[in-house]
């Protein structure tokens, strides 16, 4: 670390020297605005080759990146001073408003790629890529792009929407969404206690919304459905007592919630927690639910403080079993600790033959959890960073038979560093895991999305929302809200995959969801991009305020249940159980289509945990089906369930049946 010093030191010396040189050439380029920005140049040249020679030198284990990485950030600062003051000495007769715009473009550039580089220090990755990530590609607008509207507040209280801002959600089994937050200063709802509810259930059917109670802030947790088809939230952050008191830590918490189809009791209790809790402490933890009903819960931070600092750094996973309840025991997860400090909330997918995708900052590898080995490294996605803090989005396209339900991953979207100036991109990788040598394949939105996340339709399309076209995830860290619908056809060749939607008039940026309802529809609610809630913008904050933090709720109609297709819904479902086993057994529907249908699938969805963009445990498999007869009005087919709990884990699924592409109604059904 002596070393690392007198490199920074050295840098510090020659960014002096530099600018000293330039003040000599500033003072003869006189009093021509144009000279403002040659200078700005010019300098910025040398001060940026400088720092760079170095870094190229410097030691490349992980506490040197990380020390590295923390000294160039004093660096910026000092470079910013020194550009800032010669300016000014080049220029001394330029107009103020001269001085100030070169200014401030210099620093922005001169930011821009220091941290990009030092964010780079966060580790070595697994694979090289071996393309470049391609830039934004127009996109056609749908032909029947669905439509955006924004739901009205509930009849019985005009000034109740969502209820709570919508940090988490989940679709349970009675129909109804859980919103889950942090805790708050203001809510539209307060509870018995008199204080404010940071939890609350939501009924799309009668868009009436109730505040649940719960004992430990749930900020930035992660989780899943348990097999029981209880919904669980794991980990936290510190308690708040001077906004809440009877709010306690959640850094080590696990929160139990229970609803059901059948038993309305259920409906509006509170959370549980019993006291069970994780091994170590979780801040930004992903949960997989695992073919064994397991929970595999990696990553997090210890205490919420500078990841750049180790020991801060929670890169290590844990199992709790099937009630919930931890091993005790915290085990060390390489891709997690190499790729400090972008190792937090990474994309993980099941794949079929249980083992776990992996995917942080830009590595991925296949994980086996039994044996605590990585199985295969995966070539490194191209582009910029696609996890927190410039999380992209992650989606496990649909599942079928047809290629022995082998895994097909997509990712899109992502940034280059935690600022409000961070760009964002707009490239997205296509990878098969399992072949015998896994690529990615390259495609692009139309612009760069940050925050931006992928939902499943049950007709095989994707729809992306959200997001940011400046900025990263971060209380005031992000502009440009990106408000197009995107939707996605994988079946399609590539280059013709994405159309383009209708668009929103509300900005959703960090903290907000995604989620599809029963009916098909895809609900989006939240925004929250402020420490706490904002309701009316402050513009000039650093970090900005121009966003507020959003409580209504918008429902998007997707393309098959818009214009003529809404009256083509099937109707009048019938399962001939619902209780359900992936092992190659079968199963009826029987249901009334419309005269002259064509083609009728079935498919099994799980909405999963919804929360910054990820999906956890989020899919879909089409399944197997016969006794169709194309164009009968009254159907009977006989389903196949999935091979294995491997392709579709224990838990609550939805079953949706389609004729011609339109969904009927879902319905829950319970997979063992």
């Amino acid at each position: 670390m002596e070393l690392l010093a007198t490199e920074v030191s050295l840098v510090m010396s020659r960014a002096t020297h530099a600018a000293v040189v330039m003040d000599g050439v500033g003072t003869r380029l006189r009093t021509a605005e144009p000279a403002v920005s040659r200078v700005a140049q010019r300098l910025l040249r040398h001060l940026t080759l400088k720092l760079l020679e170095v870094m190229d030198d410097a030691e490349k284990t992980l506490e040197a990146r990380l020390a590295m990485q923390r000294g160039l950030m004093e660096v910026v600062a000092r470079l910013q001073d020194i550009a800032a003051n010669q300016l000014i000495i080049a220029a001394p007769d330029a107009s103020q408003d001269a001085v100030a715009q070169a200014q401030v473009a210099l620093l922005r550039q001169a930011q821009r790629p220091l941290l990009h580089r030092s964010l780079s220090l966060s580790g070595p990755c697994s694979g090289a890529p071996v393309q470049p990530a391609p830039g934004p590609s127009p996109a056609p607008a749908n032909p029947n792009p669905g439509s955006l509207r924004a739901l009205p507040a509930s009849s019985s209280n005009p000034l109740i929407q969502a209820g709570v801002p919508a940090m988490h959600a989940g679709l349970m089994q009675n129909g109804r969404v859980i919103f889950l937050d942090k805790v708050e200063n203001y809510t539209q709802i307060k509870l018995s206690n008199g204080q404010y509810a940071y939890s609350a259930e939501y009924d799309p059917a009668t868009n009436k919304v109730v505040g649940l109670p719960y004992k430990t802030n749930a900020f930035c947790s992660g989780g899943a459905f348990l097999a029981d088809g209880r919904f669980v939230s794991i980990g936290g952050n510190a308690p708040l007592d001077f906004i809440d008191p009877t709010v306690g830590d959640g850094f080590k918490a696990v929160r139990y919630l229970k609803r059901s189809a059948t038993d309305a009791s259920l409906n509006g209790q509170a959370w549980s927690e019993p006291g069970n809790k994780i091994n170590t402490a979780r801040w930004y933890a992903s949960v997989q639910t695992m073919p064994d009903k397991t929970l595999f819960v990696a990553s997090g931070s210890l205490n919420g403080l500078d990841p750049t600092k180790p020991e801060n750094n929670n890169p290590t996973y844990e199992i709790l079993n099937e009630q919930g309840i931890s091993s005790g025991r915290s085990i060390d997860m390489e891709i997690l600790k190499k790729n400090q400090p972008y190792y937090m909330y990474p994309f993980i997918h099941l794949l079929n033959n249980g083992n776990l995708f992996v995917f942080v900052s830009k590595s991925a590898e296949i994980f086996n959890v039994a044996t605590n080995t990585v199985v295969k490294p995966l070539p490194d996605l191209p582009g910029d960073y696609r996890t927190y803090p410039n999380t992209g989005g992650s989606v496990l396209l649909p599942l079928s038979s047809a290629n022995g339900y082998a895994a097909d991953i997509l990712i899109c979207g992502g940034g280059a560093y935690q600022d409000i100036s961070s760009p964002t991109d707009p490239s997205c990788g296509r990878i098969k895991p399992l072949d015998a040598t896994p690529k990615w394949e390259m495609d692009s939105m139309p612009e760069g999305r940050g925050m931006v996340e992928g939902t499943l339709l049950p007709d095989g399309t994707v729809i992306w929302v959200n997001g940011c076209n400046h900025g990263a995830q971060g209380f005031g860290l992000a502009k440009d809200p990106t408000k197009t619908t995107l939707i996605y056809d994988p079946a399609k060749p590539l280059g013709q995959r994405w159309s383009t939607g209708p668009t929103s008039g509300i900005a959703r940026l960090y903290h907000s969801v995604a989620l599809l309802l029963l009916d098909g529809t895809l609900m989006i609610a939240g925004s929250n991009p402020v420490e706490q809630p904002l309701l009316k913008p402050i513009p000039g904050q650093t970090p900005s305020k121009d966003f507020v933090t959003e409580f209504q709720i918008t429902s998007y109609t997707p393309p098959y249940l818009s214009g003529a297709n809404a009256n083509k819904r099937p109707t009048g479902v019938t399962l001939s159980s619902k209780s359900l086993t992936a092992n190659g057994s079968t199963f009826t529907i029987k249901f009334s289509a419309p005269a002259g249908n064509k083609a009728a699938k079935v498919a099994l969805y799980h909405g999963g945990f919804v929360t910054h963009s990820l999906h956890m445990n989020h899919r879909m498999i089409f399944l197997d089906t016969t006794g169709y007869q194309a164009g009968a009005t009254s159907q009977t087919l006989t389903v196949k369930m999935p091979p294995n709990k491997n392709v579709a884990q224990p838990g609550p699924y939805v079953v949706y049946v389609t004729v011609d592409g339109v969904p009927a109604i879902g319905q829950f059904v319970s997979v063992a």
